[in-house]
């Protein structure tokens, strides 16, 4: 006789499991019952030859089933098979635990010893919970001398864990079970704190003598995040876990979906469109031009259009470069390559809050703001680096430091800089210390980094779009089919986890890659002339906006919302102030599911 590593014990293919022992003699007691059963006068239940992986299946369905109430169907699942749900010793420690039988309990732990994968050491924890639960048990039913001896005698020569140890003893102190609750983080006495201690106890279990808590669940959890993150185009939001999830197909995200037609042509410019950035709420975009302008825009998020909200001018060398503060209040503006003044905008007020200007020398083309909005850096190619407050008053400056762009980083204190000798290097005001990140063969035109501050997504002249990880200071992807020379193209991270790429090029085309692909996914089409900018609403994530020399701005979105457009205007769903519309399209990619 061989006893099955998953709990099975077979001879000759029939169980000798007690759940599944049953007499092959007609006319016992033990076969009426099964008759009984099954509803048949030779209703015998004789036990299946199955492997190891079908054996495995039948435990995790009898386990679900046990979950979800079903147990005389789950002890049937059992006989048929000739499988046993949990080893008889595994079984026994349970149910003396949800009884709050802890002598019992403790006693089936010896019994279980042998069974345990890992030392000794696994022993003394499971015991330790097993003290813990009956010590505040005691506590909230009164019992303090119990209680105390439980403390004394038991949990304190364990020699276990005595920080916890000291803070139990502290619970003497509790006035009321309420208190008790609260300071202890636990659940009371019954079924919810005996089931929650049961699961802790289970990982010190090999899953051949007890399967983990809810297993077939988490299993299919498991492959339903698996199929999200293998989605190219999964771009919504859902719940953890398998609400409102079938389980009868595999999870599909179609094209339809993802932020793919143009709903929306802007034409307010009348020169080439150099930049364009959502603000941090979502609610608006701000477009930056040749034409000295930046025109503000307010977002719908029901149709996802823009809106005509202010057009802010004066910014004599154009605009090149913007850039929000992290409440959506402020908007700094930088000119190109030549220019030595930023403006920033109260957009709350639509006006000027401070022109900054230090000397005609400068060139100040970047900008970024630290997190807490209080401050920002700016600088540029001819070795100008400050770091000023909302007045303009520069704080700190960095000399001899050409930059072609700035990110300030989420730990309020470090700036990372591109600049001319191809690198991107971390400059700390405070401490007066800098240190390289990562070298390209190629100029970093422009780069920006993801909100978990851990990847950063690079444009280099004559190469594309470059994506590295700045914590291992590596290389991650080279993305595909963007052309890009020596002009400033703008790319941007996007989607609800970030899981996309988007980028302007030269092609007039805008490029869309899943994070984890090399080859784009999708390439928009539409566009007459150089794409420099792409924006994804970082609230709103089915809302992409990209702007061009040809003068334009065109706002993307799913298939649906570019219908619904349609049907609203007639056509192409322009702003109320745009005279005129051009032909949209997109190419897709299939790359499957």
């Amino acid at each position: 006789m061989q006893q099955a590593a998953n709990g099975c014990t077979q001879r000759n293919g029939v169980s000798e499991d007690h759940s599944a022992s049953s007499s092959q003699q007609n006319g016992t007691e033990h076969m009426s019952e099964i008759n009984a059963i099954n509803g048949g006068p030779n209703g015998e239940i004789s036990p299946k030859i199955i492997d190891k992986t079908n054996q495995d299946i039948v435990r995790l369905i009898g386990q679900h089933l046990k979950t979800i109430g079903l147990n005389r169907t789950a002890d049937l699942l059992m006989q048929e098979s000739g499988c046993r749900l949990d080893h008889p010793a595994a079984a026994k420690f349970r149910q003396h635990v949800m009884d709050g039988d802890w002598s019992k309990a403790d006693n089936d732990l010896t019994e279980l010893k042998s069974l345990l994968e890992s030392s000794s050491q696994s022993l003394v924890e499971m015991k330790f919970l097993l003290l813990e639960q009956k010590y505040l048990e005691y506590l909230e039913d009164g019992r303090v001398l119990d209680a105390l001896h439980v403390l004394r005698n038991e949990l304190t020569p364990l020699q276990h864990n005595t920080v916890r140890v000291h803070e139990l003893s502290s619970y003497m102190m509790c006035s009321g079970r309420e208190e008790l609750q609260v300071r202890a983080s636990w659940e009371g006495k019954g079924l919810k704190s005996r089931t929650q201690l049961m699961d802790k106890l289970q990982e010190f279990l090999p899953p051949s003598i007890m399967l983990p808590p809810r297993r077939l669940h988490t299993l299919l959890c498991q492959a339903v995040e698996h199929q999200k993150h293998q989605c190219p185009y999964h771009n919504t939001k859902t719940e953890d876990g398998l609400e409102n999830i079938s389980l009868l197909v595999d999870h599909h995200c179609t094209r339809e979906q993802f932020p793919c037609e143009t709903i929306q042509i802007l034409n307010d410019h009348c020169d080439e469109v150099w930049f364009c950035r959502f603000s941090p709420d979502g609610l608006k975009l701000a477009t930056g031009s040749k034409d000295t302008t930046v025109v503000v825009w307010d977002v719908d998020p029901d149709t996802l259009t823009c809106t005509h909200r202010k057009t802010l001018e004066g910014h004599s060398y154009g605009v090149a470069y913007i850039a929000w503060s992290p409440d959506s209040t402020h908007l700094i503006a930088c000119g190109p390559e030549d220019c030595p003044e930023l403006w920033i905008w109260n957009i709350e007020s639509d006006e000027l809050r401070v022109k900054v200007s230090h000397s005609p020398e400068d060139s100040l083309t970047s900008c970024s703001w630290h997190r807490d909005g209080k401050k920002f850096v700016t600088g540029g190619i001819r070795g100008q680096f400050y770091q000023c407050d909302l007045e303009g008053n520069v704080l700190d400056s960095w000399e001899g430091v050409r930059v072609n762009c700035l990110w300030c980083r989420s730990d309020g204190k470090t700036v990372l800089a591109a600049d001319t000798h191809h690198r991107v290097r971390a400059y700390n005001f405070d401490e007066l210390s800098d240190f390289n990140i990562l070298q390209e063969d190629h100029p970093v035109m422009a780069f920006s980094v993801n909100r978990t501050d851990r990847l950063a997504l690079l444009n280099v002249a004559t190469q594309g779009v470059h994506l590295w990880d700045l914590q291992d200071r590596c290389l991650v992807r080279k993305f595909q089919g963007v052309t890009q020379g020596h002009f400033t193209i703008h790319s941007c991270f996007g989607g609800i986890n970030q899981d996309f790429i988007a980028s302007g090029s030269e092609d007039n085309k805008v490029y869309v890659w899943h994070i984890k692909r090399e080859l784009p996914i999708a390439t928009l089409t539409g566009h007459t002339r150089t794409v420099n900018c792409v924006a994804w609403n970082p609230v709103h994530h089915q809302m992409l906006a990209s702007v061009s020399d040809d003068c334009t701005i065109r706002i993307w979105g799913p298939a649906n919302k570019h219908q619904n457009s349609r049907s609203k205007s007639g056509y192409m769903g322009e702003s109320p102030s745009s005279s005129s519309s051009s032909s949209n399209g997109s190419v897709w990619h299939d790359m499957g599911s």
